[in-house]
């Protein structure tokens, strides 16, 4: 049986993620108090029907939630196969999506209403969940198609089957991808912008991609990456890392990272890897 556990920062998109889980052919529960994990995993292992769990659980629960960890060390003991899936998103964007929805935030009360205080102390609470958990998704600068994708990415091969690559392109005008697990700036080659014919093209069209590319100082740095890639990667997937995040970063995400992660997407594939690309900023 697959059993994940949903948590991470309120307003991360916690619900949105585990309506994926759900279309994807998990039995889903939300907002069950870790205390009841143990037995309902039990529970869920004896039935043969069921091989996909996902609950969601997190701060809503009060004082119960930090025996999250207690309970997942139990599930480990019993030999259940646990996963955790943190959700979390930057403090500007939360503040934001509080400001549109009017929710109330579940620390509310502690801070007093003061929405910035509640998601400090949120953040503070959970950081050692979030660095105990299996996959970390920031939900920052996605949109509900993107998140959905990521989700889906992450849970419909089987656990460990293969290590899935995903080549994400970014600019550093929009921020750093949280998930991310290699970062490279590409922002040191000539940049495409600035010629008219190319300004509203992406690093998806050939004459971009072919303007980036014909410099020599592109050629040396696509060379290098690779060869540093495909060092890194079998030591990733001996490790059983599952999933990696190699993101690369131009000053708007459209032309000269969207290139490097064209490029390298289908690198990998004709090395044979599990491969998946996302363009976060191609359309901003």
């Amino acid at each position: 049986m697959e059993f994940v556990i949903v948590t991470g920062i309120s307003g991360s998109g916690k619900s949105s993620a585990v309506k994926v889980l759900e279309d994807i052919g998990f039995f889903c529960i939300d907002n069950m108090p870790p205390q009841l994990i143990p037995n309902f995993a039990a529970m869920c292992n004896e039935n043969t029907e069921i091989t996909k769990v996902a609950i969601v659980t997190d701060i809503r629960g009060g004082a119960m939630f930090f025996k999250l960890s207690e309970c997942i060390a139990k599930m480990h003991i019993a030999g259940i196969n646990i996963k955790v899936l943190f959700l979390e998103a930057s403090k500007e964007v939360l503040m934001k999506r509080y400001k549109e929805t009017r929710r109330k935030h579940p620390l509310d009360e502690v801070s007093g209403g003061d929405i910035s205080k509640a998601i400090d102390a949120e953040i503070e609470l959970l950081r050692e969940i979030r660095e105990d958990a299996d996959y970390i998704v920031d939900s920052s600068f996605l949109s509900s198609g993107q998140l959905k994708e990521q989700i889906a990415d992450l849970f419909l091969e089987k656990p460990m089957d293969r290590m899935m690559v995903s080549c994400m392109s970014f600019g550093f005008k929009y921020g750093v991808p949280g998930e991310a697990d290699l970062v490279f700036d590409v922002r040191c080659l000539p940049n495409p912008f600035y010629l008219p014919e190319l300004k509203h093209k992406t690093g998806r069209d050939s004459e971009v991609r072919d303007y980036v590319m014909g410099f020599e100082q592109s050629c040396v740095l696509r060379d290098k990456l690779f060869d540093l890639i495909s060092f890194l990667l079998p030591h990733y997937v001996s490790e059983g890392k599952s999933r990696l995040v190699i993101a690369f970063g131009c000053t708007g995400g459209k032309h000269r990272s969207v290139t490097f992660a064209e490029l390298t997407a289908a690198f990998l594939r004709e090395k044979e890897c599990k491969v998946k690309t996302l363009h976060r900023d191609i359309e901003k």
